[in-house]
């Protein structure tokens, strides 16, 4: 589906996964879903970019607050099971712009949602600290904390590690962004 802006991050195979996997209507978390997602970005070449737009997307209609929460799940997911490819997709500009977005309409988004995505920003900027290509996330945290957002109380005991497992199949090098 192609339009005057190009592509839309939804019709492409990961896309319409993660459409599907962020749907409002739905009840609960699909988790072998995002599962499924998670496996088609480790394994396709353009997987991590065409994933961080098509979320892009879902988390950008402040109204659909359970999609939202639905996205931001399926992020926290990818970035746990999803490999160096998706950390540096996850720290382009658009994506980090899009979150610093959300954190300055703190009174058009509910508390659990601007809770729950400081927290996320909060545990990646910890996790991807001196990784070379990641400060964006990082910078993030630490530009939000010069404005005064305070981010919420970590829970560390309940928190599970960003871990990545060591992949069974090889993953595809990252290849540098054309400008």
């Amino acid at each position: 589906m192609e339009s005057l802006f190009g592509t839309n991050p939804l019709s492409t195979p990961v896309g319409r996964k993660i459409e599907r996997a962020t749907d409002e209507k739905l009840p609960e978390i699909d988790w072998a879903l995002n599962m499924e997602i998670c496996d088609m970005i480790n394994t396709s070449e353009d997987g991590p970019r065409n994933a961080m737009k098509a979320i892009r997307r879902r988390l950008s209609n402040f109204k659909a607050t359970q999609q939202i929460m639905h996205t931001l799940t399926l992020l926290e997911t990818c970035v746990k099971n999803c490999g160096q490819r998706f950390h540096l997709a996850l720290s382009q500009k658009e994506i980090v712009v899009e979150f610093n977005k959300m954190v300055q309409a703190k009174g058009q988004l509910p508390t659990v949602i601007m809770d729950r995505l400081l927290g996320l920003i909060q545990s990646w900027a910890d996790a991807f600290q001196g990784q070379p290509g990641l400060n964006a996330i990082v910078h993030l945290r630490d530009t939000l904390l010069k404005h005064g957002v305070e981010f919420p109380a970590q829970d560390f005991d309940s928190m599970s590690p960003i871990y990545t497992p060591e992949r069974s199949v090889p993953e595809p090098p990252p290849q540098q962004q054309q400008t």
